[in-house]
């Protein structure tokens, strides 16, 4: 089976804009950002989705949440406010079969979204 996007960046196969990592988790700047900011939050594990997280992904999963006012914080909407998003699936726009979450900020986002 061939290596994800993300799994490319993770082994450094594939160039990114880091702006956080640690044992478990990876954060870079989107490529196609739909906000000033906009990061990817990434588990090191392969998870597919959301949807497909088991118990024994229960540590990684809150990690990666909670790092995610840290890397808000050194992109700078720690203070103005911020959005993380999963999507679960093709309708939902998932694009790469690697669980991930969008942070976005840097400017008003709309209610509701979509």
């Amino acid at each position: 089976m061939s290596k994800s996007v993300f799994e490319k960046i993770i082994a450094r196969e594939i160039p990114a804009d880091i702006v956080y990592e640690d044992d478990l988790v990876l954060a870079f700047r989107d490529i196609h950002p739909q906000a000033p900011v906009h990061i990817l939050i990434i588990p090191k594990k392969p998870v597919v989705r959301i949807g497909l997280a088991g118990p024994e992904d229960q540590a990684l999963l809150g990690h990666l949440l909670l790092k995610a006012p840290e890397v808000a914080r050194r992109a700078g909407v720690a203070e103005s406010g911020y959005r993380l998003v999963f999507n679960n699936g093709r309708d939902a726009g998932e694009a790469v079969p690697h669980l991930h979450c969008h942070l976005l900020g840097g400017r008003a986002l709309a209610w509701p979204p979509g």
